[in-house]
């Protein structure tokens, strides 16, 4: 087995990545404290071709010293838009066709397994913060919500790594279809 060299890849240049389609999902980081998380969700959103990133709240935001370190250059490719509150993003979504699925263990969510992405809609989701989680407004506002299953004992993941099994699994939905 050969390990492959990076011209081997076939990596996009970051000019030919943001000309690029990309799925139709819009990433929403709900006071997201940590940059190192943050840093981490741009680059889970550039290796999935996601549409862009909506950072909400005191999330950490770009040039923070920990986003970058992180997303290793993931700030200048993927899209990013700043928002006060995570209620004006949901609105400001929605208002335009998007449905809003929070990623949080709540009465009446989908197993990520279970989840169907919808066809011909685009698609936001909510990833909380990294104690409470997913806030009561964003909440409110999300027309679903969607659990990552578990069988361990401490039941949460960190927000980045549940970022990528989340994405994953709707980047492998879209592409599918």
């Amino acid at each position: 087995m050969r390990k492959l060299p990076m011209s081997e890849l076939g990596r996009l240049s970051t000019e030919d990545f943001q000309a690029a389609e990309k799925l139709p999902i819009v990433v929403i980081l709900d006071n997201v404290r940590s940059g190192m998380n943050v840093g981490s969700v741009f680059r889970t959103c550039d290796a999935f071709k996601i549409e862009k990133i909506c950072l909400c709240g005191y999330s950490a935001r770009p040039p923070h010293r920990d986003v970058l370190k992180t997303a290793l250059g993931s700030t200048e490719s993927v899209t990013w838009e700043d928002f006060d509150s995570v209620s004006d993003c949901i609105n400001n979504l929605k208002t335009i066709g998007y449905k809003v699925f929070s990623v949080e263990q709540v009465e009446g969510s989908v197993s990520l397994n279970e989840f169907e992405v919808p066809s011909n809609i685009p698609l936001a989701v909510v990833f909380g913060n990294e104690v409470s989680g997913v806030s009561t407004d964003a909440l409110a506002l999300s027309d679903g919500s969607i659990e990552v299953p578990q069988w361990g004992t401490k039941h949460s993941l960190n927000i980045s790594v549940c970022a990528g099994v989340v994405l994953w699994e709707l980047a492998r939905q879209l592409v599918g279809k």
